[in-house]
């Protein structure tokens, strides 16, 4: 499926980005975010990351990783949140239409990390996540669809029925997890800090071990 209909949007969601890194103090950039042991600022970098580099950048980093792409990806986020913050920024606004593609998750998947790490990002920092609705549905779709690969652990999340109380959406059948969709997206990709936002059933089986 050609899901070009996503462009704009994920364009907009790196828009958005770019304006949250310009309204952030020093101080508030280096708070740990939501996403492993990175900070607010190496999350910018790690989405900046695929649209200023090319795999000449990666390829040595790769090596020096052992051959394993998430440390590689990772070394290479913490590369480029070294820039300045405001042209981390103005990388996110020149590249906003930019056509990277995820291999197996698409632009489904660009969209959703996005958001994720949008809210990565703000979710330390006490700041709203003022997801856009249809975004948000699209992405809570792709979770509990069977093809988020990398996003979801899909033994916790297959069986469970997902209700998002502030978007009238709902996915799946059997214990329920209930809550405010931008809860729900955080809890489907493993933060844990949402789950006192939801309620069900179905809440148990994500906050196991």
């Amino acid at each position: 499926m050609v899901e070009t209909h996503l462009l704009p949007m994920i364009a907009a969601e790196r828009r958005r980005t770019a304006d949250l890194i310009d309204s952030l103090t020093p101080a508030q950039l280096d708070t740990p975010s939501l996403c492993q042991a990175w900070t607010v600022r190496e999350v910018a970098g790690h989405l900046v990351s695929p649209l200023v580099s090319t795999p000449w950048h990666l390829l040595p980093l790769l090596v020096g990783a052992g051959l394993r792409p998430h440390v590689a990806n990772a070394r290479l986020a913490r590369r480029v949140a070294r820039r300045p913050p405001a042209e981390l920024a103005a990388a996110l606004r020149e590249h906003a239409d930019h056509r990277f593609r995820l291999p197996v998750v698409g632009w489904p998947g660009q969209l959703t990390g996005l958001q994720v790490h949008g809210q990565d990002m703000r979710r330390p920092l006490g700041l709203p996540a003022d997801l856009d609705p249809e975004r948000l549905r699209i992405s809570l779709d792709f979770l509990t669809g069977g093809r988020a690969v990398g996003f979801v652990d899909r033994g916790r999340v297959a069986g469970l029925r997902v209700e998002a109380t502030d978007l009238g959406w709902s996915a799946g059948a059997g214990p329920v997890v209930r809550g405010p969709g931008a809860a729900l997206l955080l809890a489907l990709t493993g933060r844990r800090v949402a789950l006192a936002d939801l309620t069900g059933d179905g809440v148990a089986r994500l906050a196991a071990p």
